[in-house]
């Protein structure tokens, strides 16, 4: 559904740049606009998220993480050596 808004722009070189940068990608200011507020939407999205990640690492830190490269190589030595006991089993 499209929804209309009137946006007053108190800076007038700001509204002049829009209507050129509009015109110079060949599509509407309203687009633009639109974009921009989706993109600003989407960093307070993460700008909430920030919180739960510092605590998160954190936790991870006080608990005595490890670095995803040292579990990954552990993983992959154990499925190897699963592999390689099954493969004498067959043998």
């Amino acid at each position: 559904m499209s929804r209309k808004m009137t946006v007053v722009f108190h800076n007038e070189d700001l509204y002049t740049y829009l209507k050129v940068e509009a015109a110079r990608r060949h599509m509407p200011a309203s687009e633009i606009i639109a974009d921009a507020v989706s993109e600003w939407l989407e960093s307070r999205e993460d700008a909430e998220l920030l919180p739960v990640i510092d605590s998160a690492r954190t936790e991870w830190k006080e608990k005595g993480g490890r670095p995803w490269s040292e579990a990954e190589r552990e993983l992959e030595e154990s499925i190897s050596r699963r592999e390689g006991a099954a493969e004498a089993k067959r043998v």
